[in-house]
């Protein structure tokens, strides 16, 4: 790899989409049924879907694919065989920042937790912990950590990895909110007035 900043960040990637993938096995274990909603997405839902399992592929399997073929690497005007330690240490902070944030949101909505958008199926309403300075922590921290692993490991699949996932998060985010408020009306609304969509240094105090 490039530097040695390389594998510590993609072993950061590759131990939360383990975490990640076990926590939603279990939260469908526990509830009875599957947590992971995407293969019944629609229409922008779907799109976004998709753009999601993009966005990680390019993080994770890009630097590797660059690795195996030399002339992919020569080609990208992003790719640097050394040197920015500047950038890249900070990366791995990132990244693990990032990972640690995003688990914890998902683990603390516990039986509401969902990977995708059913009007059908939505949990009930968390707002205590990471979900009082952010609706969407764990998006939050799965930007950082890609954002991390761009930094760590400079490679045009890398960049545009984060800005996949972003295009993503804008496009589904409307769904859940939807969603939200149809299920749970006023008590959503009045979350949704304090807390931002993405984050506030500002926590809002539960009653």
């Amino acid at each position: 790899m490039a530097t040695d900043f390389s594998w510590p960040a993609l072993s950061i990637l590759a131990a939360y989409l383990l975490l990640f993938c076990w926590g939603t096995a279990e939260t469908g274990r526990v509830n009875g049924q599957t947590a992971w909603l995407m293969g019944r997405s629609k229409g922008r839902d779907r799109g976004a879907a998709f753009a999601f399992r993009l966005a990680f592929a390019c993080s994770f399997a890009g630097p590797l694919v660059w690795l195996i073929w030399p002339a992919l690497r020569e080609l990208d005007p992003f790719w640097l065989e050394g040197g920015g330690a500047g950038l890249r240490l900070p990366g791995v902070f990132v990244a693990a920042l990032g990972a640690m944030v995003a688990f914890a949101a998902q683990m603390s909505m516990g039986a509401s937790w969902r990977v995708g958008v059913n009007r059908s199926a939505v949990g009930a309403l968390v707002t205590g912990g990471l979900f009082r300075i952010s609706r969407n922590p764990t998006f939050v921290g799965q930007l950082l950590l890609l954002s991390g692993v761009a930094l760590a490991i400079p490679a045009l699949p890398t960049f545009v990895s984060p800005l996949l996932f972003l295009a993503a998060a804008q496009a589904q985010i409307p769904s859940e909110e939807a969603a939200l408020r149809r299920i749970h009306g006023s008590a959503y609304e009045e979350w949704a007035r304090q807390v931002p969509r993405w984050f506030s240094l500002r926590i809002v105090r539960g009653n």
